[in-house]
């Protein structure tokens, strides 16, 4: 979850007060808010990145204290692409145009996210082996910071998705046109990471797996079928997430409502993967785990509201985990 608050996409105290108390809470793995892996790719510019050399000298405290802790150190690599250079939410997300430090997006096609966004420029081949090269770059600067995991952020209308989704694509040439055109970006993506990032260590892409927009958009079996263009490059994990693309998506919520995008991806293409969106109950993750829906869950707004939810919810399944020794002797007795 971006916290919307670095400077020069460099994290500091707030970032390792906020990761390290999930990992003391018990979480399995901790991932960081989007790092982008160019500044122009951060979707404000008090957004994470990872970019340089001193954001690595910076994210090497987090890392070590979450797998001081217990935890698995995980960054997720991003580039918002048209939705970039928007004010923090409680400043009310507003674009923020050059003259005011922000900065042009750039976009699959010129085309922008909705009214009150910045017409992106149009990426140019050039560009686009330029911005392969940063995210390969980006996957070596994260291994030498000390992460442990790293996740493809390939969802919510980012730049990548904006590749795969026809809605945001409009492009003639050969990353534009038919489904197998339309994923030759982001696949050139992961191999680039792939080449730098170790087998022994987990990869992950997070997707939407459906636009939520009737017949015109991305769904579930361009998910499945991007998802086995994954696994074929060493994706070892689909964290399956949706929307974002279109303002015009259709989607009700309700508690775990992606979990059936997950379960999809998994039968359909063979590949573990995470389910994420309205999961807040202890027993209700445990189920989609139990009768193999997704092979993992991701917390997001609910390891916000309590950063102990995994002690809390190791206790209401009945199961002994540890906690940190400055904390056992507040640990609820069995």
């Amino acid at each position: 979850m971006c916290q919307y608050s670095c400077e020069d996409g460099v994290p500091n105290d707030w970032h390792l007060a906020h990761l390290g108390s999930r990992a003391v809470g018990g979480a399995g793995m901790v991932m960081t808010e989007a790092a982008s892996v160019t500044p122009g790719g951060r979707i404000s510019p008090a957004d994470a990145g990872i970019w340089n050399d001193e954001q690595v000298e910076a994210w090497t405290p987090i890392t070590g204290f979450i797998a001081d802790h217990g935890s698995v150190p995980c960054i997720q690599l991003a580039h918002a692409g048209r939705k970039a250079s928007r004010d923090a939410p409680w400043r009310g997300s507003g674009y923020i145009g050059p003259e005011d430090g922000g900065w042009t997006p750039v976009g699959a096609s010129p085309v922008p996210f909705n009214d009150g966004y910045a017409t992106p420029d149009e990426l140019t081949e050039a560009d686009i082996d330029v911005l392969v090269d940063d995210w390969r770059s980006a996957a070596r600067r994260s291994l030498d910071a000390g992460f442990k995991a790293a996740e493809l952020h390939f969802a919510h209308g980012y730049l990548t998705h904006s590749f795969l989704s026809p809605l945001a694509n409009h492009r003639e040439d050969a990353y534009g046109g038919s489904a197998e055109n339309r994923a030759r970006f982001p696949l050139r993506v992961v191999e680039a990471v792939r080449e730098v990032w170790p087998e022994r260590l987990p990869l992950l892409v997070r997707i939407s797996a459906t636009d939520w927009v009737e017949g015109s958009g991305w769904d579930v079996p361009d998910a499945v079928e991007f998802s086995r263009a994954l696994k074929e490059r060493g994706v070892d994990l689909v964290d399956c997430s949706s929307g974002g693309v279109s303002p015009h998506q259709q989607m009700t919520l309700r508690p775990g409502y992606q979990v059936p995008f997950a379960n999809a991806v998994r039968s359909g293409a063979g590949i573990p993967t995470g389910a994420v969106g309205l999961i807040t109950g202890a027993a209700q993750a445990e189920e989609v785990i139990a009768i193999g829906k997704a092979d993992v869950v991701f917390l997001a707004r609910e390891l916000l509201r309590d950063p102990y939810w995994p002690l809390h919810a190791a206790i209401e399944l009945g199961d002994d985990v540890p906690w940190q020794p400055q904390y056992e002797r507040a640990r609820p007795a069995p």
